[in-house]
């Protein structure tokens, strides 16, 4: 069997063209995929080791072997891919039949790469893009980043990096180009909606620091809490900023998630348990049919415990994965309301797998419902306060969406 580690990976993500991945949590592996059977030397190809592969009695791999010997024997080339190159562009092809744009396979350098960026050290943009029917698309840039500051919005499609169209593009492929040295400039060309023309938008990339959480005490009284990502430090941060807003006798607060795509899973759970007793239902995870859910409940700080508290939660179209988690189970218990705009809509699990010869698989494996059983994948949140935020709005200062949530909160 092939040597490899798996982890579980509630991914936001796509993949980030900061680049970092942000994952909605890391939880213990817990799969085990064995390989082997007839036609065990495809495998044999690039596995140290003789692999067994259970091979359906449906499925017949000649035409495999008929294609692969009629490339060896009359394909035209100066530089015949080696047999592991085409092993790999074989297994690419196999995991693009799932037309799922979170289950891709990593060759060795994109899987270091990825491992990189789950490490937080990069350079690049500032954002994170997927992929929103077969199209490039900006989910959300991170605030104060190369990407926020040239005014890059969610939604924006990408269809050209400097000269290269991003229609026949993996996500992979382009992140790959869209990163880079801190210091030279990448240029998106965007369709927005709204504007008739496409945009040219040139990005001077930068070393990126994960901003985590920042708070303010409004005049009016109403304390805002702004969330930019699930990371480590997340939980530790919000319950400061959570004690700091009972020290000013305030009881109206904004959790602002807007621009947030995700992060760690646990740090979403365990925020929502700010706000809701321990073992509470916070999320359900979903294999699929006749297949036991796993389900995340509260481990309980509970600090608002009690607590005469009015609650809106900011959300848009950047809003994804941990952050749809928080704002939807807070939403069903009627803890808090939702304002602003659909939420992005990225509730899968994937599991990745690494093999022994630096390659690795990242494969979905479940989905995200919330406490009430609403897949977040489908269409995302919807808030109950539906308020848009327009390029004019952001060129002018004005903040339309969180000027409802305060109003919303001082009438209460």
């Amino acid at each position: 069997m092939p040597n490899k580690k798996t982890s579980t990976l509630i991914a936001v993500t796509a993949i980030f063209a900061i680049m970092i991945s942000f994952t909605t949590g890391v939880i213990a592996g817990k799969t085990s995929v064995s390989h082997g059977g007839a036609q065990e030397n495809v495998l044999d190809l690039f596995l140290d080791d003789t692999p067994t592969v259970e091979i359906p009695e449906d499925v017949d791999l000649d035409l495999f072997w008929e294609v692969w010997n009629l490339i060896n024997q009359d394909y035209v080339t100066s530089e015949m891919p080696s047999n592991e190159e085409k092993i790999w562009g074989a297994i690419h092809g196999l995991v693009a039949s799932l037309e799922d744009p979170y289950s891709i396979f990593l060759e060795p350098v994109e899987s270091k790469m990825f491992g990189e960026n789950v490490s937080g050290s990069f350079e690049g943009v500032g954002m994170e893009v997927g992929l929103r029917n077969g199209i490039l698309t900006v989910i959300s840039p991170l605030k104060d980043t190369p990407a926020d500051r040239a005014g890059l919005m969610p939604g924006d499609m990408i269809i050209q990096i400097d000269d290269t169209p991003t229609y026949d593009l993996t996500l992979n492929e382009a992140v790959g180009i869209i990163r880079g040295p801190r210091g030279t400039i990448v240029t998106l060309t965007i369709v927005r909606k709204k504007e008739e023309e496409t945009l040219e938008i040139d990005i001077t990339r930068d070393k990126i620091n994960i901003p985590v959480i920042s708070t303010q005490l409004r005049e009016d009284g109403v304390f805002v809490i702004e969330l930019y990502s699930f990371y480590e430090t997340s939980l530790r941060l919000f319950e400061d900023a959570i004690k700091e807003f009972k020290a000013t006798g305030s009881n109206k607060l904004i959790v602002d998630l807007r621009n947030n795509p995700g992060g760690y899973l646990d740090a979403s759970v365990d925020i929502a348990g700010t706000f809701l007793p321990n073992g509470k239902l916070v999320a359900r995870e979903s294999f699929g049919a006749n297949k036991k859910e796993n389900e995340h409940r509260t481990r309980g700080n509970f600090l608002l415990k009690d607590y005469d508290l009015d609650m809106v939660i900011l959300i848009n179209q950047g809003s994804a994965s941990a952050s749809e988690i928080l704002a939807g189970a807070l939403a069903e218990y009627e803890i808090a309301t939702l304002v602003g705009e659909q939420s992005f809509g990225k509730g899968s699990v994937q599991e990745l797998i690494d093999f022994n010869d630096g390659t690795s698989l990242k494969l979905t494996i479940a989905r995200w419902l919330t406490p009430n059983g609403i897949s977040i994948s489908e269409e995302g949140l919807t808030p109950d306060k539906e308020v848009e935020m327009t390029l004019d709005d952001l060129k002018e200062g004005r903040d339309p969406q969180l000027d409802a949530a305060v109003e919303l909160l001082l009438s209460q």
